[in-house]
């Protein structure tokens, strides 16, 4: 497990009254497609989840640590944690160990407090997107679709169309996106929507 590799593209969208993250579902061994159907979104809480990209077993690791983390946080201060202070944890983790690194990049996204939507990379960067993220090898594909058509003004429903197509996009050119789907959920004020997987048009 620790040998796959998700070449992937995964997608973040800030939309009026949510956050779509979405994502491929292709995990690679080298250049062998080993699974088509590859989780790459993961909740952390009810308000809480992020996209991983790179090594499935670095990521995994600290998607755990992290639930973990939430849950001690919710039990200790009464109410959840908030994307900042998950994506704070977080970029300490990998800083720490920048010269061992986790091979993988994060999207963090939540609604707690109100919508935030971070990028973090494998040194702990990480940069707080008002608009869209992307991660992973079909990223620029992605891009020029996310580019072109994004609005400040774009409701869940649009956003959700825009993932789709983004991803779809990236799938035609780019040989480590595919898999059986595309996995999207939304993140809404009141919990965690997670849609049936799509196919590629």
């Amino acid at each position: 497990m620790n040998k796959y590799k998700t070449g992937t593209t995964t997608i973040g969208i800030v939309a009026k009254d949510s956050i779509v993250l979405a994502a491929d579902m292709q995990a690679t061994m080298g250049h062998i497609a080993s699974n088509s159907d590859m989780a790459k979104i993961y909740n952390i809480n009810d308000h809480l989840a992020v996209t991983v990209a790179g090594s499935v077993g670095d990521a995994l690791v600290l998607v755990r640590f992290l639930r973990v983390q939430a849950n001690l946080y919710e039990l200790e201060h009464k109410r959840p944690m908030n994307a900042r202070a998950c994506a704070t944890l977080l970029s300490n983790i990998l800083n720490a160990n920048r010269m061992v690194p986790f091979f993988t990049q994060f999207i963090l996204a939540g609604s707690v407090g109100g919508f935030c939507l971070f990028n973090l990379d494998i040194a702990g960067g990480v940069v707080e997107e008002k608009n869209f993220s992307f991660t992973g090898s079909g990223s620029e594909l992605a891009l020029s679709v996310l580019d072109k058509y994004y609005k400040p003004t774009i409701t869940t429903k649009e956003a959700i169309k825009l993932a789709k197509e983004a991803i779809t996009a990236a799938k035609k050119r780019d040989v480590y996106t595919g898999g059986q789907g595309i996995k999207i959920i939304v993140i809404k004020k009141d919990g965690i929507e997670e849609l049936p997987i799509t196919k590629y048009n």
